[in-house]
Formats: C-alpha cells, structure tokens, sequence
C-alpha cells in the first residue's frame, strides 16, 4: 500500500516536470524563430529596397515589398559606368581566395611545427607571435604601406594580398588544434618512414579538415570584408574591392539608393554562400582547438 500510495504521488510530479520540460521547449522553440526573424531583417531589407524604385524607398507609408518589383534595377548596377561592380567582384574574388588559401597553408605549417617539431624556443617564438595580436593594426599600418609602395605594389594583386597571408589568430587555433592530435597517428607514419612535412600532409591535413574549414571560413569572411587596407593600396580603379567600389555611394552628390542596396546584396551573397556550406565546421573546428598545454 505504501508503494501504491508513493506511485500516486509521484505521477502528479512527474506530469509536471513533463510540462515544464515541454513549456521549456517550446519557449526555446519561439526565442530562436525570434532571433531568427531580427537576423533575417537586414536581409530583407536589401532585396526589398534592392527591387524597389527611388519612390517606394522613401515613401511613408511601408510596404512589406513593392508591388512593382525593379528586376532591372540588377542589371542597371552592372551598367553603371562609374561603379565597375563587376571588376570589384572578381577583385575580392581572387584576393579573398588567394589570401584565405595562403592564410591557411603558412599558418598550419607554423602551427604543425610550433606544435610537434621539438625546440627549444618553441614556446618563446609562439608567445611572441600571440603577442602581434596586442599591437594596434594602427601601429604597422604606416610602415606596410611604405614597405608596399616601395616594392612597387601599390593598386596590384600582389599588395593586396601578400602583406595580409599571415594570421596570428589562425597560427594560434591550428596550434592549439594540433597539440590535441592524436600521437598515435604520427608514430605509425614514422614507423613507415615519413618524415615531419609528409606526415604533415598524407596524415595531418587529411584528419584535421574541420578546423581547416572553420580557419579559412574566417579568413575569407574577413578578407572579403576588408576595406581600409584596399582603399588605400587599390588607388586605381581597376584594383578595387567590392567594399571600395560600395563606398563610393556614401560619398557621391546624387545618392541612388536602390542601386547601393542592390551592390549590398550583390557583395553580401558570396558571403552567405560560403557560410550556409561550411557553418558546422567552424563550431567543430573551434571547438576541437581549445587551449591544452
């Protein structure tokens, strides 16, 4: 009877806690389509000014999208004499590839070896590249530009990219990542002959494409959004970024407002590409690379 009575007692409980855990859901449920939607309002917002004319943009009565959409508002970007957006695109293109490309080779070479080739200053040369990462880019903006100029690099790829290959924070996660690789693998390849760069590539780089993924996600989103060092290193036309070729809009006389939010659009979508395809890997590549000493 006492065991009978405990059952009886226990199921209200346990109906509780079933609704709370339910109730607990579905406000989780709501929050995140919350947050969601006031993610997506930017978006929105630029394919909605994008399709509409200068007249709908400014209107005060709001409509959710014009009834009238201006397809050719796309085409007319393109057009447009005085904004090369094309050229602008395939710049940040090649610049954002090439540098996300080098980024990730050199700074998994140095992580690999800070990580597994045995020195003795090791650690010292590894605190001293974390320690660039406390130097203002302010600092070594000046000196870069007359390193660049005095090579000759001004409004070329070649100052455009080489100057930005080197990343201390994706030396510092590929190292981390590194030290938490498991041995085993490596002395299996050494027992098979391979040498420290051979089994970096045959053994290393195969098993680590998450965190590979993730470093060069971040580092193509910030080398297509760069603006400061290409305005100042693309002073020909020919050599602007799509960032460049936006801010032209801020500072023209006649602002045509549906043309920069379509160029927004335009610049943003390439971006969205890239972090719809490879957005799980940068939590597992993060994650992978916590600090272990």
């Amino acid at each position: 009877m006492p065991v009978a009575q405990t059952r009886r007692a226990g199921r209200p409980d346990a109906r509780r806690q079933d609704a709370l855990t339910r109730a607990g859901r579905a406000l989780r449920v709501v929050l995140m389509i919350a947050l969601a939607l006031l993610f997506l309002i930017p978006f929105y917002l630029l394919v909605r000014n994008g399709l509409a004319t200068e007249q709908d943009i400014t209107a005060p009565d709001w409509t959710f999208f014009p009834h009238d959409l201006q397809w050719s508002n796309l085409t007319e970007v393109f057009q447009d004499p005085g904004l090369p957006l094309g050229r602008a695109l395939l710049n940040s293109t090649l610049i954002a590839v090439s540098t996300t490309a080098g980024t990730v080779v050199l700074a998994s070479l140095a992580g690999y070896g800070l990580a597994r080739i045995p020195y003795r200053h090791a650690n010292l040369v590894f605190y001293a590249i974390l320690g660039t990462l406390m130097v203002p880019a302010a600092v070594t903006f000046v000196p870069s530009f007359v390193l660049v100029s005095t090579l000759g690099w001004i409004s070329t790829l070649r100052g455009l990219i080489i100057p930005t290959l080197f990343s201390a924070f994706a030396c510092f996660i590929f190292r981390q990542y590194f030290l938490g690789f498991p041995r085993e693998l490596e002395d299996a390849a050494r027992v098979d002959g391979l040498g420290h760069w051979r089994t970096y590539w045959r053994i290393v780089v195969p098993n680590s494409r998450p965190v590979f993924a993730a470093v060069g996600t971040i580092v193509f989103i910030g080398a297509w959004n760069a603006f400061l060092w290409p305005l100042v290193i693309g002073q020909d036309q020919e050599a602007w970024t799509v960032q460049v070729a936006l801010s032209t809009f801020t500072t023209a006389q006649n602002l045509n407002l549906h043309k920069l939010f379509v160029a927004a659009a335009v610049s943003i979508a390439p971006l969205v590409v890239v972090f719809l395809l490879l957005q799980r890997y940068i939590v597992a590549g993060v994650e992978r690379s916590g600090i272990d000493d």
